[in-house]
């Protein structure tokens, strides 16, 4: 029986594309960004300037269509465990 040729190019592609999205790579789960946000009692817009990312960004997040990484992730974890955090600095 002949083994299927593999693409690889492809294999790569769809690996990049669910680290992406976080489906892979270093995982750190953090809670749905929407409901961090609204334990804070902050607005979109006030929640966005307080991660320093444009409040378009922040709703790709709360819809799950991106992932926060670096800073932003840390601060929303960080707002998850103590949403009063954000809400004094705001």
């Amino acid at each position: 029986m002949a083994k299927a040729k593999r693409n690889i190019g492809l294999e790569i592609l769809a690996g990049i594309r669910e680290i992406k999205r976080g489906e892979h790579g270093r995982v750190t789960k953090i809670p749905p960004v929407a409901d961090v946000r609204e334990r804070t009692g902050l607005s979109q817009s006030e929640f966005a300037r307080l991660l320093g990312v444009s409040v378009r960004t922040l709703q790709e997040w709360e819809q799950g269509r991106r992932a926060p990484s670096g800073a932003a992730r840390t601060l929303i974890l960080i707002a998850a465990k103590n949403p009063s955090t954000l809400a004094d600095v705001a």
